[in-house]
């Protein structure tokens, strides 16, 4: 039987799905500035619930850590990193004041006492609600006096910021984040009245939501900073969540397929699920930000500031329906948003199925064949499975017909595409393995109490023995990572492009009597003895990349367990391309050198680093313009530096390339246009270049062994 363990099964399935909660918007009643806020208390349902998930956690996780002063003050500066991380609401008397819980959490939460946490949670509403009254008081008695053609600036990262000492020094603060969203949206476009009509409603919703805010909003906010202190992807449920969660997990949910966080004040893109609308559609990137929904062609509504919850309820809706999203871009240079449009849909399986093609390489005058199997996600029907349907569904199975195609197809090698795919059934990562290696072990998985169960291919057989080439990027994740990580310690192939997330953890859902509680419970390690966890899986040929490795990835998140090691296990290494690898550097480095997709790629990182290293903002409009032009004549000259080498035409401009884009995704909405040409795809094309010296290489070796033995 290939899982020995019931309990390892169990945390396979549930580490293998996402989270995105919602609430049901209810109707806003209008708060005046100024209007006090009404401290939450908690109740003893929420008492009971921590002694609960206390007694989970120190007996339960995967890292025993101890309920004692040095995780109490390190919940505390969660919760503050959690609330208030730009600090720009709490003062330093509120942080002075705070300062006595933080070698006492420890006992509150034994006890299931929740005072000192709903302490904390009013107090930073109330400071909330003090800086929504200011911003529309200042937006009703100052906004349309302000001055644009001033030299101000205003700090963007305040992460280590002093936390301010008085409400006159927030005031300044605020008055300035003001003037900014002011500026931006004049230079969007928007006349002062709009500008004003728009940034009053925005924060008018804000001010309703702080003073609806219940006892639950603050009980989840303090526990998942409890959560958080052993790990980001501990999280406790609400009731609500908890609803949210069995939906995700039965599959019904219809939307646009993407995992959606808070970060701040805005709705961050952590992923799209394969198959997915959105993944489809090819207008949303993770890290974008959404700060406005639309219905339809309806108006937009502004989003910023709102919960999670309640933004991801405007974006889901029926099957067939249109919803628009305003966008800040992750990589823009820019202070504009743009609109982007997604028709809402069920992801479907077949979808997300893998797809196979045939690329042609060139080297020389010859022209070469090679495969490309592209697998979004890892997946079964486990349904079809159960019920001994002949034809059911999955990674495996599909792959193994592709593979017999391709070879009908002369391919001469073979490119396993793994780019954006989040993970899926562990098990079809163990038998995907099995078609490229003889039987033998693929992972490693060592529980909470440090019992590893290695879990193995079972399958002598092997079918696929060609040259073979993995291609992977910052999104490949967690089943990615394991399949990946196995063909590398095998050796039985190559592995390319980006480093990959490195999700390297178990979890399990266990329920509470008020909510529930997904928590760590075991981690994964190749056979090589190293952990996916933190680190992922290094290619053996890096390619540039534009994720940006401090926003996206596992080591991204704070608290993240650590990369280790454990003892290898028992396997036979084939080693077939550990011998080739220098030389094959040398020929990508030398081939990409000049390629205009690769400096492009660069270039393009290079500015993107820049920009990022720019933690002020002006708020002189002469100025701002200024310097916004001069960003976009950067890219404006990378871009055309690339089409230029690659015979195409210059643009005047970028908004020739944003009328192209938006061309497009009429033509496809409308039906007539098809999918992209595999030979336009810079860093799949490398891949195949890279696979061809591979095969040349080793024909070279074999033809000097034959006539070394002649």
């Amino acid at each position: 039987m290939l899982f020995r363990s019931p309990q390892i099964i169990r945390l396979i399935l549930v580490s293998l799905l996402t989270l995105t909660s919602a609430a049901s918007l209810a109707t806003v009643e209008e708060i005046k500035p100024g209007t006090p806020f009404s401290p939450l208390k908690p109740s003893r349902e929420l008492a009971m619930t921590t002694q609960q998930i206390m007694n989970n956690l120190l007996r339960g996780h995967y890292e025993h850590q101890r309920l004692n002063d040095q995780l109490s003050s390190q919940i505390l500066d969660i919760l503050y990193d959690d609330i208030d991380s730009s600090r720009s609401y709490l003062l330093q008397s509120d942080i002075n004041e705070f300062e006595k819980y933080r070698y006492r959490l420890d006992e509150a939460l034994s006890r299931g006492e929740m005072a000192p946490a709903f302490h904390i949670f009013n107090r930073f509403q109330e400071r909330v609600s003090e800086r929504l009254s200011y911003l529309l008081t200042e937006l009703k008695e100052h906004a349309r006096d302000y001055r644009f053609d001033v030299d101000e600036r205003l700090d963007l990262d305040r992460e280590n910021a002093p936390w301010a000492k008085s409400r006159d020094e927030l005031d300044e603060l605020w008055r300035k984040r003001l003037k900014n969203s002011i500026l931006n949206l004049k230079m969007a476009g928007k006349e002062n009245d709009a500008i004003i009509e728009l940034l009053q409603k925005r924060y008018q919703n804000q001010l309703n939501r702080v003073h609806q805010s219940k006892p639950e909003d603050a009980y989840q906010t303090f526990m998942n900073a409890v959560t958080r202190a052993f790990d980001p992807h501990t999280q406790y449920f609400s009731p609500r969540n908890t609803e949210n969660f069995n939906i995700n997990m039965s599959l019904s949910l219809q939307g646009i397929g993407a995992v959606l966080q808070s970060e701040d004040e805005h709705t961050k893109v952590v992923r799209l699920v394969p198959g997915g609308p959105a993944a489809k559609a090819a207008n949303l990137e993770p890290a974008d930000k959404i700060i406005g929904v639309g219905q339809g062609d309806g108006d937009m509504v502004d989003v910023i500031g709102w919960r999670l919850d309640e933004v991801v309820d405007l974006i889901r809706g029926p099957k067939g329906t249109k919803v628009r999203l305003e966008i800040l871009p992750a990589n823009s240079t820019g202070t504009n948003s743009k609109t982007i449009a997604i028709v809402r849909d069920e992801v479907k399986l077949e979808e997300q199925s893998a797809q196979k093609e045939v690329i042609e390489v060139k080297d020389g005058d010859e022209t070469h064949r090679v495969g490309v199997i592209d697998i979004p996600t890892f997946y079964i029907d486990f349904q079809g499975r159960m019920e001994n349907k002949p034809d059911y569904r999955s990674t495996t199975r599909d792959v193994s017909r592709l593979i017999n195609e391709l070879k009908d197809e002369d391919i001469e090698g073979l490119i396993i595409d793994l780019r954006n795919n989040g993970g899926g059934s562990l098990e079809e990562a163990i038998n995907l393995t099995g078609l490229f290696i003889p039987q033998g072990p693929v992972v490693q998985v060592r529980s909470t109490h440090g019992r590893v169960e290695v879990l193995p291919d079972v399958d002598p057989s092997v079918l696929y023995d060609g040259p073979l080439t993995v291609l992977v990027n910052r999104l490949s994740a967690s089943a990615s990572e394991i399949f990946a990580g196995a063909i590398q310690d095998y050796g039985r192939g190559l592995i390319v492009g980006g480093q990959t997330f490195g999700k390297g953890t178990v979890q399990s859902l266990r329920p509470l009597r008020h909510g529930q509680l997904k928590i760590t419970q075991a981690k994964f390690y190749r056979v090589s003895g190293d952990s996916t966890q933190h680190q992922g899986v290094i290619p053996d040929i890096l390619y540039p990349s534009l994720f940006d490795k401090e926003k996206i990835g596992e080591s991204a998140l704070d608290e993240a367990l650590p990369w280790d090691t454990i003892r290898p296990a028992e396997f036979v290494r084939e080693d077939m391309v550990s011998p080739d690898l220098s030389l094959l550097r040398e020929k990508h480095q030398k081939r990409i050198e000049h390629n205009p997709d690769f400096r492009f790629l660069r270039e393009q990182k290079a500015l993107i680093e820049e920009l990022r290293d720019q933690t002020q903002v002006s708020l002189n409009e002469k100025t701002r313009e200024e310097e916004r032009q001069q960003n976009e004549d950067k890219r404006l000259k990378i871009e055309n530096e690339r089409r230029k080498a690659k015979g195409l035409e210059l643009l005047t401009s970028l908004d020739e390339e944003t009328e192209k884009e938006e061309e497009k995704e009429t033509a496809e909405e409308a039906g007539i246009s098809k999918d992209s040409d595999p030979q336009d795809d810079a860093l799949l094309m490398e891949t195949g270049h890279i696979l061809m010296d591979y095969i040349n290489i080793e024909a070279a070796r074999m033809t000097a062994q034959r006539q070394k033995a002649s």
